[in-house]
């Protein structure tokens, strides 16, 4: 069905139509120079559809033809996605700039999986066999996954595999299968199928409540403001304070399978620094180039406003996908307020009533929206997938109390506030420790994490009262708690992105580490005064420090933990028994790790050298006593 354009608003076109018209449906707006715009229908009133352009909507005139296609805004799905970078609209960028060059060129869209590519595919199911909606046909390898060839994901009921194609080489146009429902209708199946991105994509036995602790390998999220496998988090901060670094960091060092990356909005500098960054990285679980199992969704801020939506909603239709074949995926959004302002752009294109801010009313139904497509689900062979969503926000002066960040505090269950006093400081990474918070359970007991985060508050309340009536003004007791509070803050929840050991760190060191942690500001120290208090800590901040760059034998930690608690060596986790640190180097001592461990523990019998006063006051006091 054909429309005409009766009016043009910056990337809004407001067409006339002589039929009927779906709200959501694509179409095409032609250009008298033949290009064909890309747009979609987002409100119909009676006989004119508002539609947003993802294009420069410079050149369309009224008059002009749209043509109007039946179906939504869709994504290819298939083997060839992983290692690519797309735009919001799955054009792949790299194939874009060898067919148009360095600048984009309006109406030009290319198919987002490789056509010519052949996938060694081995067949999973047999001629007889029923299938549903979801089931795997059979498996291509891709990277270091086996990529599931699925049933098309909109089959209703069971069906009858009527053929299926033998091992060998295919590409993702050749038909695969031909599958057949009870009133003798066929289908035929190929590798590729599209799904619309709008379209949530969970074909499941059931969902499930996200548990699974996700290791970040940063502890103060790991320990303090834990996630969890299927669970969402955002990371709200100023311009500066490291939300993209933490976000680079995560991708690279998560325990995950997948990372999709959607740079909606972003400037163009950090985004190709993201491309510039991400093939260089090494996988720590392969070696490799880490873009080998990531996704780059690529929109900047020079790119087409409208486009920006798209590109939030088709990165997770990707992440939702490969959690249909029971891989965790993680999916990071840099920035939703950039999306949320996109919004904004079109709410007033449409005249729409602006709720605060001038963002539309609907905000907040939509940002819950996007989260809720997180999640862990169970499919029907019993494997379970999940996709995580991480988003940043940008809030305009570092305000918390903005729209935007208020709307996705509501849905997301943690918190990692960045703080520009701690980036300013140097602190990495800059999440604050007082504002932060996590719904979530960690690797690490409640109890224990409670208890540093009373000792954290406990110092910063010193801390201020310093400000006020000086050192001299308190007592020892409370100088003692705040040097126990800066000593957690300087060695556990900072770390150096540039020292390879101490960028990302294990669970299990983590948590050695940080029982250590506890049983020196558990000790109860006799300090003669604040200046004896203040080298005391500086001494043992020293060795903690020191003990966070020595690589450790992951192995032997774990026999060592197991030792402790009496288990026994035979106790160790049986799962890494053939595992050893990649992140260990030729050129380091591999005991130094244990020699400081030594002195650690030396520190503590001794209560940093306040025992031996003790023990000598106590003995005066009894002498005292006899006389």
């Amino acid at each position: 069905m054909n429309g005409k354009i009766v009016a043009v608003f910056g990337n809004m076109v407001v067409a006339e139509l002589a039929g009927d018209v779906v709200q959501n449906s694509v179409g095409y707006c032609r250009r008298d120079d033949g290009a064909r715009l890309l747009s979609e229908v987002i409100r119909v009133r009676g006989n004119v559809a508002d539609l947003q352009v993802f294009e420069e909507t410079r050149g369309l005139r009224i008059g002009d033809e749209v043509e109007f296609k039946e179906g939504m805004l869709s994504v290819m799905l298939g083997p060839g996605l992983l290692g690519n970078v797309y735009d919001g609209l799955q054009n792949p960028l790299n194939e874009l700039a060898e067919e148009t060059g360095y600048f984009l060129t309006a109406g030009v869209y290319l198919q987002g999986l490789p056509a010519e590519t052949k996938w060694a595919f081995t067949p999973k199911v047999n001629e007889g066999d029923t299938v549903q909606a979801a089931d795997t046909l059979g498996t291509v390898p891709e990277g270091i996954f086996d990529h599931h060839v699925m049933a098309p994901f909109d089959l209703q009921g069971e069906m009858t595999v009527a053929q299926i194609a033998g091992e060998g080489e295919y590409t993702v146009g050749d038909q695969i299968a031909v599958l057949k429902n009870e009133a003798g209708d066929e289908r035929q199946v190929t590798m590729a199928q599209e799904w619309p991105v709008k379209r949530p994509l969970n074909v499941s036995k059931r969902r499930l409540m996200p548990t699974e602790p996700l290791v970040t390998r940063v502890r103060i999220i790991d320990t303090m403001f834990p996630i969890v496998r299927g669970g969402t988090y955002c990371i709200p901060g100023p311009f500066g304070a490291g939300k993209t670094v933490l976000q680079h960091i995560t991708a690279k060092h998560a325990e995950i399978d997948i990372v999709v990356v959607a740079a909606c909005g972003e400037r163009a500098g950090e985004v190709v620094e993201v491309l510039q960054t991400f093939p260089e990285l090494e996988d720590p679980r392969t070696g490799r180039s880490l873009m080998e199992r990531t996704i780059i969704i690529c929109n900047t801020s020079a790119m087409p406003v409208a486009a920006r939506e798209a590109s939030v909603y088709t990165a997770v239709t990707l992440s939702e996908y490969y959690r249909q074949m029971g891989l965790n995926v993680l999916m990071l959004a840099d920035s939703t307020s950039r999306w949320a302002q996109a919004l904004r752009e079109v709410s007033g294109r449409l005249e729409e009533i602006p709720g605060e801010e001038a963002f539309p009313a609907y905000l907040e139904s939509r940002i819950a929206a996007f989260y809720e497509r997180a999640g862990a689900i169970e499919l029907r062979d019993g494997r379970v997938g999940s996709v995580t969503i991480g988003g940043s926000v940008s809030p305009a002066g570092g305000n918390f109390e903005e729209p935007v960040t208020q709307a996705t505090l509501k849905v997301v269950g943690a918190f990692e506030g960045l703080s520009k006093q701690r980036a300013d400081a140097r602190r990495y990474p800059a999440v604050d420790p007082l504002e932060s918070w996590s719904r979530y359970r960690g690797i690490i007991a409640d109890e224990k994490v409670e208890r540093m985060r009373s000792l954290l508050r406990r110092g910063n309340e010193v801390r201020q009262m310093m400000t006020v009536v000086g050192e001299e003004g308190i007592t020892v007791d409370e100088y003692t708690e705040m040097q126990k509070a800066e000593f957690f803050d300087n060695v556990y929840l900072q770390q150096n992105a540039f020292d390879e050991v101490d960028a990302a760190t294990r669970k299990e060191r983590q948590q050695f580490v940080f029982d250590k942690i506890l049983e020196v500001v558990n000790q109860d120290y006799d300090f003669d005064d604040n200046d004896h208090a203040r080298r005391t800590f500086v001494e043992v901040q020293d060795l903690f420090r020191n003990l966070n760059y020595a690589p450790v034998d992951i192995v032997r930690l774990r026999e060592h933990i197991a030792e402790k608690q009496g288990e026994g060596a035979a106790a160790a986790d049986a799962e890494g028994a053939e595992e050893r640190d990649r992140i260990e180097t030729e050129d380091r001592d591999p005991e130094e790790f244990w020699r400081i461990l030594a002195k650690i523990d030396q520190f503590i019998e001794t209560r940093g050298g306040t025992a031996a006063k003790g023990e000598r006051d106590g003995a005066a006091t009894q002498a005292a006593q006899v006389e």
